[in-house]
């Protein structure tokens, strides 16, 4: 009785253990989010890729950032939602990007 628990304990345990040992998938590149959680820009110009971005959801997007008076949002050819907006009393052009990067024009 008892080889026939050992040998099915062993058993067991062998089909187990890959699910035990899993590994994160690699990144192809540092700072890959989708969306930038953490309040920061994580790149200084808008990165393309297919942005998911309502124009509403923009909007509120840039306006966390703190600026004001969002307007004429459009979403480019990159996937970058380009519009104008205010902060500090200066007008100036912004951008978001699918990663939530706002940044102002330079």
């Amino acid at each position: 009785m008892n080889r026939k628990f050992l040998l099915l304990l062993t058993a067991a345990s062998l089909l187990a253990g890959p699910s035990f040992a899993q590994n994160p998938p690699a990144t192809d590149r540092p700072n890959n989010n989708a969306v930038n959680s953490s309040g920061q820009n994580n790149s200084n110009k808008p990165v393309s890729g297919a942005n998911s971005f309502t124009e509403g959801q923009a909007k509120s997007k840039i306006e966390q950032a703190g600026y004001t008076n969002v307007t004429s949002l459009k979403k480019d050819d990159s996937g970058v939602w380009r519009g104008k907006a205010s902060k500090g009393g200066a007008s100036t052009d912004v951008s978001l990007d699918f990663q939530g990067n706002v940044n102002a024009a330079k």
